[in-house]
């Protein structure tokens, strides 16, 4: 039996949270930290089963990993070259962001490795990566030719490359630099647009030759990464959810703090700015190479606007909730070029249109976003979280502004990158 949760209207949200870590900078904390040399510590860890993913895969291979209270962790790096050959096939749960850079770092091993995942990391598609690390070498296979995991990989030596990806993809950029640590000569990767940069900054921050130029990114190979103090700030993604919670629901006056505000993730700051919200950065500060602030956040009358090119890429992991926003904004927002969120955990767009309908929103789909014309309020309903941890999310927020009661379906689906999610909501709530 799925968990569900029944949540109703809410007064206006009111205190101060302070989000889990990013969960993009805990999972390559944990990646480094292990290629490294020495000891590093990671302040701030996320805890979700998605990271969690990461740290048992590399405890599989040998890393020594201490899990201390309050997410701090302690991991003896073994160097570039220290990897062991795991027992048995690598487990990444739900979380792409675990296959596909490891893809990238195991394509190098001395040894053999096979990762799989949960039935909907299963269906998602794995060529982006295979196909340039490829190119680089690697040998790869996997399902429907290398489209969909399980993945074996034979890792073999490698050759940099200058890639020219077709899509912004941290991941797949990721993946390759990952790989080209190992490489023979330099690997380059460009984009047509910017994709979050965690990875470069992380591996600047422990050690790595990197240089960026314009649209790409070049690494230069084998270097000698040492072990850091690393401070994970609170993740965009996760403190997203409130910052529209606390616009939508008048009265509110919300205080997140210690979020990373990297400029390649914070598009969703930008988009509910320019709908009219009432958001303020405050205590601009730089932590283990990421910017960071607190944002305090007020009930706002929001309008609707038009999205799309380089503040999509900015934003892609939000557009969930960023339509719940727009469901209750005046007049019209139109997504386009988000055809990225179509192979997420569940096709993003399709769920989104589905469960905002269900609640008498006014959202058409189109094969690259949505138009959602807004409404006075949503009325209430059943809706399903489709598996997807940021679907479920985005119907709790949604929930605060229907007139009825809201039942969401298969909430558990949260605990990937967001454990205290409700206990948080319920804070706030007034």
């Amino acid at each position: 039996m799925t968990q569900s949760l029944t949540l109703t209207a809410s007064g206006g949200l009111r205190g101060e949270i302070t989000v889990p870590g990013d969960k993009s900078i805990s999972h390559r904390s944990i990646m480094l930290g292990s290629l490294a040399e020495g000891t590093t510590r990671v302040h701030g860890f996320l805890e979700g089963e998605d990271n969690l993913s990461t740290l048992k895969a590399f405890q599989a291979m040998g890393v020594d990993i201490i899990r201390h209270a309050g997410g701090m962790l302690e991991i003896q790096g073994r160097g570039l070259h220290g990897l062991r050959e795991p027992g048995d096939v690598l487990d990444c749960g739900n979380s792409g962001t675990t296959m596909r850079l490891m893809t990238g770092l195991l394509a190098a091993q001395r040894f053999f490795t096979v990762l799989t995942g949960d039935q909907y990391l299963r269906r998602r598609p794995m060529k982006r990566v295979v196909e340039p690390l490829s190119l680089m070498g690697a040998r790869i296979w996997g399902r429907d030719g290398g489209e969909r995991a399980p993945l074996a990989i034979n890792g073999s030596a490698l050759q940099g490359i200058e890639y020219r990806s077709a899509i912004a993809s941290a991941q797949v950029k990721s993946a390759l630099l990952l790989a080209g640590l190992y490489a023979q000569g330099e690997t380059s990767v460009y984009e047509p647009h910017l994709s979050r940069d965690h990875s470069e900054r992380m591996l600047a921050f422990f050690g790595a030759d990197l240089r960026t130029r314009d649209g790409g990114v070049t690494l230069s190979p084998q270097p000698r990464l040492e072990g850091r103090e690393v401070q994970v700030p609170g993740d965009i993604s996760s403190a997203a959810f409130f910052l529209v919670a606390a616009l939508i629901v008048p009265g509110s006056e919300l205080l997140v703090r210690n979020v990373g505000i990297n400029p390649t993730r914070s598009g969703v700051i930008d988009i509910l700015q320019q709908m009219g919200g009432d958001l303020r950065l405050l205590d601009e500060r730089n932590l283990s190479g990421e910017p960071v602030a607190d944002i305090l956040v007020r009930g706002s009358s929001l309008r609707g606007i038009v999205i799309g090119g380089d503040l999509v890429t900015r934003a892609i992991d939000e557009f969930p909730v960023i339509s719940v926003a727009a469901a209750l904004a005046e007049g019209t927002t139109l997504i386009r070029d988000a055809q990225e969120l179509r192979v997420k955990e569940t096709d993003r767009i399709a769920a989104m249109v589905k469960e905002l309908c269900v609640l008498g929103a006014r959202v058409e789909g189109l094969e690259d976003g949505m138009r959602i014309e807004g409404v006075a309020d949503l009325q209430g309903g059943r809706v399903g979280s489709h598996g997807d941890h940021r679907i479920a999310m985005s119907m709790a927020v949604a929930a605060l502004r229907a007139r009825a009661p809201v039942t969401i379906e298969d909430i558990g689906c949260t605990a990937t990158s967001f454990p205290n999610f409700w206990q948080l909501l319920e804070q706030v709530r007034k």
